[in-house]
């Protein structure tokens, strides 16, 4: 459901959106380029691999990622991954040992494997920032077989656009369970200001050079 006319500060951080996400892609390009080659050389297919996600309000649009997996990686296992945590009572906290994220999983090549750790896989993102589909802080992007199953309290999360970083990255990232990763991605949508898109992106600079909180 449309939020309505943007506020201000919505305003504010698609500007900040453009500008920091357009200076970004101009210090990495190196690495950017060093990524790309490593990954069609390492393995076969495109480095770049797209998929269907779901944004702000729900509109669907495709995100870009620097290819981890093998290109022929089928994603039900993963989907049934979700649906399971998604069902589960684990999805709720009552479990430390059910979590978003798949700690095995043998798809991801040698290559993709240093991608996530260092996050360089999410780079491709700036443009989807610059397209105005994501933002640079928001919500993750979801995946739609996951709505399949969504309690309808879930889809409070589709009321910003997505977006390269968030509290759930910098909140303990894949220690978080299913559920508990939706609430911060709804406390977000609550509370969401400059103020802290702002705090969010200074947070995950830690996170990323020393890996704080995504262990």
């Amino acid at each position: 459901m449309a939020l309505g006319p943007p506020r201000r500060h919505d305003r504010a951080v698609r500007v900040l959106d453009v500008t920091i996400a357009l200076l970004l892609l101009l210090v990495v390009a190196p690495i950017l380029l060093v990524t790309f080659i490593a990954i069609r050389v390492s393995s076969p297919g495109p480095a770049i691999f797209r998929q269907r996600r779901l944004g702000q309000d729900g509109k669907p649009f495709t995100v870009l990622k620097f290819r981890t997996m093998r290109a022929d990686a089928d994603e039900t296992k993963h989907k049934d991954y979700v649906h399971e945590l998604i069902r589960s009572e684990d999805a709720k906290g009552s479990s430390r040992d059910q979590l978003y994220k798949l700690v095995v999983d043998d798809r991801i090549t040698g290559v993709g494997r240093l991608l996530r750790k260092t996050s360089l896989d999410e780079l491709p993102q700036f443009w989807n920032v610059i397209r105005g589909d994501m933002s640079l802080v928001g919500p993750r992007p979801v995946i739609p077989y996951e709505v399949e199953i969504y309690p309808d309290w879930y889809r409070e999360r589709f009321g910003v656009k997505p977006g390269l970083t968030g509290l759930w990255q910098v909140s303990g990232r894949n220690r978080r369970t299913y559920e508990e990763m939706v609430e911060l991605d709804i406390q977000f949508v609550r509370s969401h200001s400059i103020g802290l898109y702002l705090r969010i992106l200074l947070k995950t600079v830690p996170a990323v050079l020393f890996r704080k909180e995504a262990a």
